[in-house]
């Protein structure tokens, strides 16, 4: 086991990697190019209280372009397995050892399915660091692994494996029972990964509010539900396991709530979301873990931008962003289900506008509404009782979503206006103003 590759340089890669390659000239890591590029140019740095370390190792975006390993470190988000597998196939040997780091519980299986040999040796890391900027990570507390055989036997690579860490100076146990080590973090993972994101802050707040004492219970015993259904039974008192262990590390931030700040993606469906998608194959209830990851995925839920998105925005309390599908959700009193009957000749769907100004609280003394063509060179603007009154929003025509080329994705019409007509095509931007806003139309002088 002489060539090691680490297959990512994050919170859990850059930490153990550092280690690893500090004294080892045949470790070598697989990263992205961003991240290959900064550890080019100054090295993977790894920051603690104790000091910083720095390695310059072997390191490309191909596997190729390394030394074919004889162990792969699998140190990437579980979300990114299948992808990382692909880049991997072409260096790997029958004699290949994968040793997973990754949170949930199913990468394991995912890769023998994938293999279909005794390739994989599991793993669980332990500790809490982040990644500062790409190539450079800051390490806070802990630092071990446990590891072990899936079928729970003792094994030479296990040993030898072992010694590559412990050589490293780093704490590494080996479990007679991987698995369950594995459900014993999921446990940890599934309660405080989401509830950090969701309070916005350390694991403490959680731990400090006697309310959440059930809460936590209630996570735990879903996750051991479905976990001893897959033959993987925990201890009775795991509950109490998990927060009285979590009392020492309670300063923390969790790698879901770190991910969530720095904007990239969670492990919210590896995690709470694997529960509840075993729980609804098993027949077991997991109501609480289904709440959690539907709140999580709602949080992080980006606000929507570009074609087909209508924002509302200026003399509102809060912008309001809303799509075809949301427009037609909105009441049937405002809708127009056909359209022939303002606009003769037209065959198609609208909204008035009535019903889309009041979704938006709208601020006091607000009294125009400007209606901006998505290239902003268009706009119309109208008194709000007016918008209310005349104003409609086509968004179907001939069954279809309303094409650009007639105006679309959204075309504002005002029949019984008059001489006042206001026709905007593409309209992307509603905007609240007290007086007038932006008027192009050609019988308005422009503001």
């Amino acid at each position: 086991m002489q060539q090691i590759m680490i297959v990512g340089a994050g919170s859990v890669g850059g930490f153990f990697g550092v280690h690893l390659a500090k004294g080892n000239p045949n470790v070598s890591f697989l990263l992205r190019p961003r991240t290959l590029q900064a550890v080019k140019e100054r090295g993977l740095i790894l920051r603690s209280a104790s000091g910083t370390l720095t390695v310059r190792p072997p390191a490309a975006s191909d596997p190729r372009e390394l030394v074919r390993p004889d162990l792969i470190i699998l140190a990437v988000k579980a979300y990114d397995l299948d992808e990382v597998m692909d880049q991997l196939e072409p260096v790997l040997t029958a004699k290949t050892i994968i040793l997973t780091l990754q949170n949930g519980v199913d990468v394991e299986d995912r890769i023998h399915a994938r293999l279909h040999r005794d390739c994989v040796v599991g793993g669980v890391a332990f500790i809490y660091s982040k990644i500062v900027e790409p190539g450079v990570i800051e390490h806070y507390k802990r630092g071990s692994v446990a590891i072990g055989e899936m079928m729970g036997h003792k094994s030479e690579r296990l040993g030898m494996i072992a010694d590559l860490f412990k050589q490293a100076g780093i704490q590494c146990r080996i479990s007679d029972d991987i698995r369950r080590s594995k459900w014993e973090k999921m446990c940890w993972n599934c309660v405080f990964n989401p509830i950090t994101v969701l309070i916005n802050d350390r694991v403490a707040k959680a731990l400090d509010h006697p309310e959440m004492m059930g809460v936590i219970r209630q996570i735990v015993g879903e996750v051991a539900a479905v976990s001893a259904s897959l033959k993987v039974p925990l201890a009775p008192d795991i509950a109490e396991k998990t927060i009285q262990a979590t009392q020492a590390i309670r300063d923390i931030h969790t790698s879901m709530y770190d991910d969530w700040k720095a904007g990239r993606p969670t492990e919210i469906d590896s995690l709470n979301g694997y529960i509840v998608q075993k729980g609804r194959e098993l027949g077991i209830p997991t109501p609480v873990n289904e709440a959690l990851t539907a709140m999580v995925k709602a949080v992080m839920e980006k606000e929507k931008s570009g074609p087909g998105i209508l924002r509302i925005e200026g003399a509102v309390v809060q912008p309001v962003t809303l799509d075809r599908e949301s427009l037609t959700k909105l009441p049937a009193e405002h809708q127009v289900s056909d359209l022939g009957t303002i606009m003769p000749n037209m065959k198609g769907k609208a909204i008035r506008v009535k019903g889309v100004l009041e979704v938006p609280a709208l601020a006091v003394g607000a009294d125009h509404v400007t209606f901006h063509s998505q290239d902003g060179q268009f706009a119309a603007s109208l008194t709000v009782k007016q918008a209310a009154e005349y104003g409609v929003l086509v968004y179907e025509l001939d069954g279809q979503p309303m094409p650009a080329s007639k105006g679309g994705p959204f075309r504002l019409v005002a029949p019984g206006l008059g001489d006042l007509c206001a026709n905007v095509k593409g309209v992307a931007r509603i905007e609240l103003t007290k007086g007038p806003g932006k008027d192009t139309r050609p019988s308005r002088k422009a503001t």
